[in-house]
Formats: structure tokens, C-alpha cells, sequence
């Protein structure tokens, strides 16, 4: 019986403590935070502008603190253990020396970067023994790096970099076995590279470059086999380069510019086969990078000569290599011959260095080759025919050489070149007729030689051609007719030649002169025909220092845009025509003829011989009065021939058809071209504005390609108009004229005309090849837009803002920023378009305005006040900027800025996953235009930077930054910097 209660009495205790076993632990209780919350909570109180950790008090559990993470699986008597304390970009400042880090011994990952804490790293932070990553990255440390650190043997990331730290790196770092990557950049560390970071076998990144650090680089570097980024930049090391780092066979990425390296040392990197991303300064290259695509020196003050172990890489035999870029250096001496084996370049760019020897001796046949600047150096030679087989090429410029001989004539089967100088060289002979072939020809400068003989008359079948510069030759013979043909032209340079005859009446036909007409110094000879007149776009016109005679047309007065004219050194006589460009030209314009007077300061005034006799003055009265008579009978005449006429139809019952010459008669207008005749080419064109030639619609208009017989492409928007019932606001359409008809500029769309009739209310535009920048973003070919292409259209768009808020009296405000409102061409350059609501800003008015524009551009503030300022645009600006570079509405990535979790956004995750992350100087230009954009998108006007200073802070990158990566850089880090 005892046994039997024994028994019972034992399995009820054991069913006891199983019950017990199997009850849920509570989590920690407010009443018991244990030292690993007071060692926090006490350090908090240490710090200055504390509110981002206002969780962290003693209502809560430590577990649920700001930036505080446990570990429930390493439970000690009921407490969970902290494992990670991460608060990066919190706006904290104070020491850490008051923290108790002996209560973190289970701490595996601290973060503390991008904040303000300052002072020194305390030794005892070596308590966190088992601490696997301690970023410490972008603070206001000014210690020496703690010996003890290197106790930690558990790290495997370790980030100190963008500090103040002084003294050595600490050897004892090396006992950091586990360590994958080490970042000590940007601080002001000294002394040498400790050769006992050789046993960090497997460190992935190294980045000690901007520092003071001198001596030499040890060669034990090369036992870091697993190494795939060795970042060195700007130190004061010296010696060579070990050839152990030959061993390095994983490197993709090497920076070791800006240091004072010495010696043939490019068999170091013999058989780094993976390398993409090579900078250096001042060295040499040799071995086998059978994968290097892109060696990019360029911008920098290297001297002496290019190694000639450049030619020997294997890059070249395997044709790997495609983008060589040296310009703007000083290097001296001849190309290596041996990169005529480079067979895969296709970028070649030399240009502003001090390279000499003969070209043809050096360069290959390239088959891919499509872009090589040889310009400003001191090449010489002759220009071989065999670069004719470079069939991808499409801009060649070897200009300031010292090339001789004459123009190979089967250049003209470069049938792809758009961009050809040659000019201020010694190039002897004449002009190959077989230009004629290069119609997709848009620059051709051949300025500045010895050429001879005439101007080819395939010349007018460069209907592409924008600039033709034949300038200080010895060319002789007529000015072509068919230069007429070449109707893009915007600057057109014949002077300082021998040219003969007079002025072509077809040059009335270059409507988009827009820079210069340049004919001086020549030995022209008869009138300046009034043709001229046509060219309304031009500013600037030279036909001095010929033999010009007659009267100067009175219709130079409608060319506007005039801002320089010269015409002395001629033989003209008669007045001055009398125009704002004429009335403001110093008197040397217009001296040294036979007897012009006129409007012009320094000039004689126009005087009429005689003085009028009483008698006369009677007859003039009745011949005055005759006239009037004869002009009111006359109108009374048609006035009853068109009532007649109107009865007829009316009493008929026919339906009137629309005349076109009663539509172009009085209500068409395009600037630059014959009206009457391109109204009927524009419908012609369209079939009458068929919905198959739309390329584009909108709210009010739809824009239409239309191709005249010329081969001229316009965009032609037309007017959506009401029904008969319905009323029709001109505004719009009135301030696209006001506004273009005041304003040039290359990244502005230009407006040749506009339609305005019963039938009809068109503008005629510049067609623009991509269209819109929306479109292309939305698009497949999106990927197109490359990291280089997406900055120079901010810059575009930014350089013609700053042009119409700074350059422009009274300023002019967009209003519809947009990127469906930014149009690119062929080449990705950016213009500015529709000014329906665009708004002069008057000194003298209040610029109240009703709201207007695109949902999600429009400036916040316009909700409240309705007034128009620049910064308007600013805003708009920024939203368009941020949708180019995160390839999505601008818009989504603001709304990301103001949520809580904005803060710890990486710039890395919101740029356009289309395209691989930029580096390098890529990367510091994007980011520079990122902080722009941010900055331009400022709820607050006040606080928005001008459209002046933006241009001016993102065309200022020209070296890089430090900024090379991205990967720990977060948009918090860039929404309140200085533009």
C-alpha cells in the first residue's frame, strides 16, 4: 500500500513538473530590464538630441526599442539577449565612451554610422567578443584606431571609414582572421601599410585611400587572394607597385591614382582576369586582363609617355578592350604601334594631351569603332585611307595635329559619320566630292588648313548638316546654290577664303541659322540680296572685308535675333537699316564704306537734297488727295464685287469648300518658310492630319509627324477646337507664341510657325527623333538611357531653366515641367518644350496666377497661394530629375522621403534597377544630381536652391568625390546637403 502511494505521489510530482516545462516563459517585464537595458538607457542619456530613441525608456522591454534586436533562442534566467544595435542615420552625437559594453558580451552587430558621435573609440569596446560587423562609418571620431580591437576575432566587417582618425593602422588588426571587408577611408591615418594584413586571407574589400598613408605597398597585399576591391586612392605611397599583386587573380575593381608611384610595374597585375574598373595615375600595364573592357585614365595630370605595355595585353589579342580613354593629360611621345591589334575598341579618346608621331603608323583596322578624338595633340602624318574599313564610325576628330596630305577620298564611305573635324591642321588638296555620300553628316569643320580648288556641290546633299565651318583655307570659285539644300544648317562659316561671284539668293533658304553667317574676308561682289531677311533666327552675320555695293536691304530689319553685324570694309552707300540690332552696333561695323549713313552713333544722318517750295507742296497736297480719292473708290468697287459674289453663292445653296488661300491669307505664319507653300505641304503631309501620322496627344492638342518634300521633318501640334456649341481658349495657344517668339535656346524646342484660322490652329515645331522623355523611360529602350546619358539630360534641362529664369527680362516661368514636356533627339540631347502655361514674371505685378500644370509636378505651395514664382519650376524640376534617375514617377520616390522609414532608404535600392549601379566618376556625378534633386523637390520654397546654383553644383563634378560606392550611402545622407 505504501508502495503504491509512493509510487502515485511520484508520478504526480513528475506530471507536475512536466506541466511546469510546458507553460510559455514570459518575455522580460517592465520591472526587470536587467544591465543590458540600464547600460543602454544610461548611455542615452549621455547623448545630445536624443528624440529618435524616445522608445527607449523604462515602460518597454529593450526588445522593443529603436534599432534594438534580441535573441529569444539565447535565453539566460528569462532575459532575452540584445544582439544587434543598429541606429545609423539617427541625427545622435555624444561620446560612446559612457557605454558599458561589458553588458553586450552577446552583442553581434553594431551599427552606429552616418551620425555625429565624436571623441575616441573607447578600448573597451574589445569586450564585444563575439561582435560579428561594427560600422562606425561617417562620424566625428578623432582617436587612434584601439590596439585592442584586434581582439575581436570574431568581425567580420569593420568600417571606421569617413572619420577623423589619426595615427597608424594598428598591426594588430591582422588578428582579425575572420574578416571579409575593412573600410578606413577618408580619415587622416599616417605611417605604413602594416605588412601583417597579408593574413586577412579572406578580406574581400580593402579601402584605406584618402588618407596620409606613405611608404611603399606590401607585397604580403599579395597573399590576399579572395580580394575583389583594393581601393589606395590618394595617399602619399611611393616605390613600385610589388609584383606580387599578380596573385590577386580576383580584383575587379584597383584604385591607386593620386599617389607618387614610380616604375614599370604592370606586370603586378598580369592575371587579374576579372578586372573591370582599373584607375591609376602616373604607371604602367602589362599581363594578361583578357576581360578588361575599359581602361579610363582620362581628366587627370599624368605625364610622360603611354606604356607601350598597354599594346601588348592580351586585352588587345583577345579584343576584349573596347573603351580607351586617355584625354586631357599630359602625355607625351608616340601610341604604342602595338594597339593595332586592339581589333574590339570601339571608344577611342585621346584628345588634350602632348602625343606625337605619325597617326597611320599606329592605328589599325577597327571594325567596331565608332568614336575616336585625337584632337589638340601633336600628331603628325597623313590621314590613311585605310581607316575608310572603320564602317561603324560615326564621329572622327583629329583637329590642332600637325596631319598633312590631302582628305583620302574613300573617307566617303564612312557612311554612319555624323561628327567630322578635321580642322587647324596642314590638310593641302581639294574637298573629296565623295562627301556627298555622308548624309547623316551633322558637323563637318575642315577650318584652319591649306585646302584648294571649290566648294563640291554634293555639298547639298548634307541635308543633316548642322554646322559646315570651311573657314581660313584657299578655297576659291562661287559660293554654292546648293548649300541652300542644306536647310539645317546653324552655322555656317565660308570666311577667310578666296570665294568669288555673290551671295547666294538660296541662303535666304537656311532658315535655322541660328549662330553665325560668316563670309568675311573674301572677294565677294555685288548687293546684299534681301533674302537674307529670311534668316530670323540668326545672331551674329560677318560680310566684311569684301567688295559688297548697293544699298543695305531695309529688310534686315526683321532679323530680330541679330546681335553682332559686319559689313564694313565693303562699298556700300545708302541708310542703315533701322532695327534695334543696327541702332545699338558701334560705327567700326559699318566703316570704311562708300557712303552709309543713318541710325548708327558715329555715322552721318540720311538727308534728303533740297527743301520743298510752297508750289510743291500744293501739288504733293493734291496728288495726296487724288490718291485717297482713287484708294476709297477703289474699296467701294470690291467691297460691292464681294457682296455680289456672296449673293451668287448664297442664292446657289452650295456649301462654301475652305480656300487655302483664304486660311494662309493674314492667319499663317512660319517664321522661316514660305507660308502659303508649307501649309500645303504640312496637310499634304498628314493627309490632312490622319490619325496614322499622330505621334503624340494630349489634353489640348495632338502632335503629328509630317515630312515635306524637302525631306525637312517638322512636329506639327494641332489645336484640339471645340464644336460649334463650345468656346475655345486662345490663351494657351496666344502664350506659346508670346513666350517662343521671345526666347532661343539650343535646349529649348524651337517654334518655326504657327497656323491660326477658322479651319486650322497648329504650331510647328523642330522634330525631335526619341520624342518625349517619358515615353523613352516607359519604354523597352529605356535601357538606352545609360548613367551618362541620364546626367547630360539634367544638365540640358537644367542649363535652359537657368537660362529663362537668369538670362531672361522679365524671367519666364514653365510652369509644366514635365518629362513628357522634355523631347529628345537622335543623340539624347534634351529641349524644353510646351509653353502653353508658361508666365512672364512682371516686377510691376503680383504673378497671381489660377493652379496650372501636371498633377504630381506641380509645386506644393501653388495650392495655397497661386503665385507664380521661379521656384516653381525649381520643384518641378526635381520631380522630373528624380523620375530620370529611379526610372519611375518622381512623385513615388518624394512619398518614400516622407514616410518613417525614409531615412533608411540606400540610394542603391532606388535607382533604376534597369542598369548596373554607376561607379567611379559616374557615380559621383549622379549623385551629385541626386542631392540636387532632393534638394530642388523641397516642400518649402524658401528652401529650394535657384535653377543658377543647380547648373552650376552638377556641371562642377570633374573629379571624383570619394562617393565611388554606393553601397552604404542612403538618401537621408543627401537630403540636406548644400547645393
Amino acid at each position: 500500500m505504501a508502495s503504491q502511494l509512493h509510487k502515485t505521489l511520484l508520478c504526480a510530482t513528475l506530471l507536475l513538473l512536466l506541466l511546469l516545462l510546458l507553460l510559455p516563459r514570459a518575455p522580460l517585464v517592465k520591472a526587470s530590464l536587467g544591465s543590458q537595458g540600464r547600460a543602454l538607457l544610461h548611455w542615452k542619456a549621455t547623448l545630445r538630441s536624443p528624440q529618435s530613441l524616445r522608445s527607449w525608456n523604462l515602460n518597454s522591454s529593450p526588445c522593443n526599442w529603436t534599432g534594438v534586436t534580441c535573441n529569444y533562442l539565447v535565453a539566460s534566467r528569462g532575459r532575452s539577449a540584445i544582439t544587434e544595435v543598429s541606429l545609423p542615420s539617427m541625427g545622435l552625437s555624444g561620446p560612446l565612451d559612457a557605454l558599458d559594453f561589458s553588458t553586450l558580451e552577446s552583442l553581434l552587430r553594431l551599427n552606429l554610422s552616418y551620425n555625429q558621435f565624436g571623441g575616441a573609440i573607447p578600448p573597451t569596446i574589445s569586450a564585444l567578443s563575439r561582435l560579428v560587423s561594427l560600422d562606425l562609418t561617417s562620424n566625428r571620431f578623432t582617436s587612434k584606431i584601439p590596439v585592442g580591437m584586434g581582439s575581436m576575432k570574431e568581425l567580420q566587417f569593420l568600417s571606421l571609414g569617413q572619420n577623423q582618425m589619426v595615427g597608424a593602422v594598428p598591426p594588430s588588426l591582422s588578428n582579425l582572421t575572420s574578416l571579409v571587408s575593412l573600410y578606413l577611408e577618408d580619415n587622416k591615418l599616417m605611417g605604413v601599410i602594416p605588412k601583417e594584413l597579408g593574413r586577412l586571407h579572406k578580406l574581400m574589400y580593402l579601402d584605406i585611400g584618402v588618407n596620409r598613408l606613405s611608404g611603399s605597398i606590401p607585397s604580403s597585399l599579395g597573399n590576399l587572394t579572395k580580394l575583389y576591391h583594393l581601393d589606395l586612392y590618394q595617399n602619399q605611397l611611393t616605390g613600385v607597385i610589388p609584383r606580387e599583386l599578380k596573385n590577386l587573380i580576383n580584383l575587379v575593381y584597383i584604385s591607386i591614382s593620386n599617389n607618387n608611384l614610380t616604375g614599370g610595374v604592370l606586370s603586378s597585375f598580369g592575371n587579374q582576369t576579372k578586372l573591370r574598373l582599373f584607375l591609376l595615375s602616373d604607371n604602367q600595364l602589362s599581363g594578361n586582363m583578357t576581360k578588361l573592357k575599359s581602361l579610363d585614365l582620362s581628366d587627370n595630370q599624368l605625364s610622360g609617355s603611354i606604356p607601350f605595355e598597354i599594346g601588348n595585353l592580351d586585352i588587345c589579342k583577345g579584343g576584349a578592350l573596347k573603351y580607351l580613354t586617355l584625354y586631357m593629360n599630359n602625355f607625351q611621345g608616340p601610341i604604342p604601334t602595338s594597339l593595332k591589334n586592339c581589333t574590339g575598341l570601339v571608344r577611342v579618346r585621346l584628345e588634350h594631351n602632348q602625343l606625337t608621331g605619325d597617326v597611320s603608323q599606329y592605328l589599325g583596322v577597327y571594325p567596331h569603332l565608332s568614336y575616336i578624338d585625337l584632337s589638340f595633340n601633336l600628331f603628325s602624318g597623313t590621314l590613311s585611307p585605310d581607316w575608310a574599313k572603320w564602317h561603324d564610325l560615326t564621329r572622327l576628330r583629329i583637329s590642332n595635329n600637325n596631319i598633312s596630305g590631302v582628305i583620302p577620298t574613300e573617307f566617303g564611305q564612312l557612311t554612319k559619320l555624323e561628327d567630322l573635324d578635321l580642322s587647324s591642321n596642314y590638310l593641302q588638296g581639294e574637298i573629296p566630292r565623295s562627301f556627298g555620300s555622308l548624309t547623316l553628316l551633322y558637323n563637318l569643320s575642315l577650318s584652319n588648313n591649306q585646302l584648294v580648288g571649290q566648294v563640291p556641290l554634293e555639298f547639298g546633299m548634307l541635308s543633316n548638316l548642322r554646322l559646315l565651318d570651311l573657314s581660313s583655307n584657299n578655297l576659291t570659285g562661287r559660293i554654292p546654290d546648293q548649300l541652300g539644300n542644306c536647310t539645317n544648317l546653324g552655322s555656317l562659316k565660308l570666311n577667310n577664303n578666296n570665294f568669288s561671284g555673290t551671295i547666294p539668293l538660296a541662303i535666304g533658304y537656311l532658315v535655322h541659322l541660328q549662330d553665325t553667317f560668316d563670309v568675311s574676308h573674301n572677294s565677294l561682289t555685288g548687293e546684299v540680296p534681301s533674302q537674307l531677311s529670311k534668316l530670323v533666327m540668326l545672331q551674329s552675320l560677318n560680310l566684311s572685308h569684301n567688295s559688297l555695293s548697293g544699298h543695305l536691304p531695309s529688310s534686315l530689319t526683321y532679323m530680330t535675333s541679330l546681335s553682332t553685324i559686319d559689313v564694313s570694309y565693303n562699298e556700300l552707300d545708302g541708310p542703315i537699316p533701322d532695327s534695334p540690332a543696327f541702332r545699338r552696333a558701334p560705327a567700326e561695323w559699318f566703316a570704311h564704306n562708300l557712303d552709309l549713313c543713318g541710325v548708327v552713333r558715329g555715322l552721318p544722318p540720311c538727308v534728303t537734297l533740297g527743301t520743298p517750295t510752297k508750289d510743291d507742296r500744293s501739288k504733293r497736297h493734291k496728288v495726296v488727295v487724288i490718291a485717297i480719292i482713287a484708294f476709297v473708290v477703289f474699296f467701294l468697287l470690291l467691297f460691292i464685287f464681294i457682296g455680289a459674289a456672296l449673293r451668287f453663292h448664297k442664292r446657289k445653296k452650295q456649301p462654301v469648300p475652305v480656300d487655302d488661300n483664304y486660311i494662309i491669307e493674314g492667319a499663317f505664319s512660319i517664321l522661316n518658310f514660305d507660308g502659303r507653300d508649307v501649309y500645303k505641304e504640312i496637310i499634304e503631309a498628314t493627309e490632312d492630319f490622319d490619325a496614322k501620322y499622330c505621334i503624340g496627344s494630349g489634353a489640348y492638342g495632338s502632335v503629328y509627324r509630317a515630312e515635306l518634300a524637302s525631306g525637312e521633318l517638322l512636329a506639327v501640334k494641332k489645336i484640339h477646337l471645340p464644336d460649334t456649341e463650345g468656346t475655345f481658349d486662345e490663351q494657351p495657344f496666344q502664350n506659346e507664341i508670346q513666350t517662343r517668339t521671345q526666347i532661343r535656346h539650343r535646349n529649348i524646342v524651337k517654334l518655326y510657325g504657327f497656323c491660326s484660322s477658322p479651319r486650322h490652329k497648329f504650331l510647328v515645331y523642330e522634330y525631335m527623333e526619341r520624342g518625349s522623355l517619358g515615353s523613352v523611360l516607359r519604354s523597352d529602350t529605356a535601357a538606352e538611357l545609360d548613367w551618362v546619358k541620364r546626367v547630360s539630360i539634367v544638365k540640358d534641362v537644367a542649363r535652359a531653366l537657368f537660362y529663362m529664369h537668369h538670362d531672361c527680362t522679365p524671367p519666364i516661368v514653365h510652369r509644366d515641367i514635365t518629362s513628357n514636356n522634355i523631347l529628345l533627339d537622335s543623340e539624347f540631347n534634351a529641349c524644353v518644350s510646351d509653353f502653353g502655361i508658361a508666365r512672364l514674371l512682371k516686377p510691376d505685378s503680383s504673378n497671381w496666377t489660377m493652379l496650372a500644370g501636371t498633377r504630381g509636378y506641380v509645386a506644393p505651395e501653388l495650392a495655397y497661394t497661386m503665385r507664380v514664382t521661379t521656384k516653381c519650376d525649381v520643384y518641378s524640376f526635381g520631380v522630373v530629375t528624380l523620375e530620370l534617375l529611379v526610372g519611375a514617377y518622381g512623385e513615388e520616390l518624394i512619398s518614400i522621403l516622407s514616410s518613417p522609414s525614409g531615412n533608411n532608404v540606400f540610394v542603391k535600392d532606388v535607382l533604376d534597377q534597369r542598369l548596373s549601379l554607376p561607379v567611379a566618376r559616374v557615380a559621383d556625378e549622379v549623385i551629385a544630381v541626386l542631392t540636387a534633386a532632393l534638394s530642388c523637390a523641397n516642400n518649402s520654397p524658401e528652401s529650394r536652391p535657384t535653377m543658377k546654383q543647380v547648373y552650376e553644383n552638377i556641371c562642377a563634378v570633374k573629379t571624383p568625390q570619394g562617393c565611388g560606392s554606393l553601397d552604404a550611402l542612403r538618401l537621408s545622407d543627401l537630403m540636406n546637403a548644400d547645393i
